[in-house]
């Protein structure tokens, strides 16, 4: 069997299983999903061992840094992997949820309900652990899924897939429920985006030339987990000591993921008193600053930052810091140089806290808190697809209730229609 043939297979039997799953009970759904959470925690020695065989691959094709903890599992990562599985069992199921429901003055009862998209197809790079949550997620939302993981990843990602899949034979769960693409082959990502006669949906996470990519080719709806170019504008009306704890863990914390800050922005009156502690400890921590002119000349020695650096998502230990006017010049520049991801404003100002709040045109906007919370699991949500910088259908954490659509259930008496 060609390579088209076999992904054709598989579109076809995700298909035919995902109208099964829609008709599988929570409690079903749900036991699976902790059978699943202790089969990671199970196999944790099988899952890191085939992960170190990726990793090897990355560190000798000279991956950096942030590449390769994105890559990496540990015990703890695996733990985490667990966790969100049982956490998305332990989640209301959004399956026949009722949104609203009205009766027209004819008798008519119409029902706005919850039902699943049907067909997922996830596009992904590095981070295995995506493979687990896009997994745990579908199957609770009632969605087949088509996983196309990075060849980076090919070891843990298939024996994640390995672990769950065995899973299945302990519920009431269609086989055919969720694929993993295996094929390295560059042409099956292609063949992956024509079936729009099979795939309701498809969801591309990684950088931004991925991205790019399928959604310029693609036959099939995407949603775009775009870049994160998130910021952090220090006002003039902050609590400095706050400020410094926020801005150092939005970017050291883990610099290689997409909710990590990429620029500082300072209010002029509070720079050189923030600047100088804030860069310093930012140094030792590795991290390489790039400032506008007027931070490079509170703190000597500082790289200059280019017009591109504000529009750049480093994954890195790498920060752009740029010293404002007042907020409406912060707003400004989060609005033309951001990727409408994640943005944070520290301040005691509840006025300017409100402004910042409605101005600034992201996903997930902040005030007194780091952008590393923009995360399904850190939202209550169990999991996420990933975070859609796109504003239809879904925006920000894509979860549970984003892996659904709605159809209409009307209810008569044998109306008809007269005018």
């Amino acid at each position: 069997m060609g390579l088209q043939d076999e992904i054709i297979t598989i579109c076809r039997q995700a298909k035919t299983a995902s109208r099964k799953l829609a008709l599988v009970s929570t409690e079903d759904k749900n036991r699976v999903l902790e059978y699943m959470s202790g089969a990671l925690v199970k196999n944790s020695l099988y899952l890191i061992k085939e992960n170190q065989i990726d990793l090897a691959t990355a560190k000798n094709k000279k991956y950096a840094s942030a590449s390769i903890d994105r890559l990496a599992l540990t015990e703890e990562r695996i733990q985490k992997m667990a966790k969100s599985l049982s956490e998305v069992a332990r989640l209301n199921d959004p399956v026949e949820e009722v949104i609203k429901s009205w009766t027209r003055p004819n008798g008519l009862i119409i029902s706005k309900v919850r039902v699943p998209i049907g067909v997922i197809g996830i596009i992904y790079e590095s981070r295995p652990d995506v493979t687990s949550d896009c997994i745990g997620l579908c199957l609770k939302s009632g969605n087949a899924v088509i996983l196309k993981g990075g060849s980076e990843a090919i070891n843990s990602n298939l024996a994640i897939y390995k672990v769950l899949h065995d899973c299945l034979r302990q519920g009431q769960i269609p086989a055919g429920v969720f694929h993993l693409i295996t094929s390295v082959d560059r042409k099956s990502v292609g063949i992956l985006l024509r079936q729009d006669k099979f795939i309701d949906l498809i969801i591309p996470r990684g950088g931004e030339g991925l991205i790019k990519e399928v959604a310029r080719k693609s036959l099939v709806p995407v949603i775009k987990h775009y870049k994160g170019i998130c910021h952090i504008y220090v006002d003039s009306e902050a609590d400095l000591n706050m400020a410094h704890r926020v801005c150092f863990n939005a970017k050291v914390q883990r610099p290689g993921v997409c909710n990590a800050m990429e620029t500082l922005l300072v209010h002029r009156d509070v720079a050189i008193r923030f600047l100088p502690a804030m860069i310093r400890d930012y140094q030792k921590a590795g991290v390489e600053i790039r400032g506008c002119p007027r931070t490079r000349k509170i703190v000597k020695g500082i790289k200059p930052a280019t017009e591109k650096d504000w529009s750049t998502e480093y994954l890195d230990l790498v920060l752009s810091i740029r010293v404002v006017e007042n907020l409406d010049e912060a707003i400004e520049h989060i609005n033309k140089y951001g990727s409408q991801h994640s943005d944070s404003i520290i301040t005691d100002d509840e006025k300017n806290a409100q402004r910042f709040l409605k101005e600034v045109d992201s996903a997930c906007v902040y005030v007194n808190a780091s952008t590393r919370f923009t995360d399904g699991y850190q939202f209550g949500l169990g999991a996420e697809m990933g975070i859609s910088t796109d504003k239809l259908h879904c925006r920000g954490p894509m979860a549970l209730e984003e892996l659904t659509t709605y159809k209409y259930e009307i209810k008569g008496q044998g109306q008809i229609r007269e005018e």
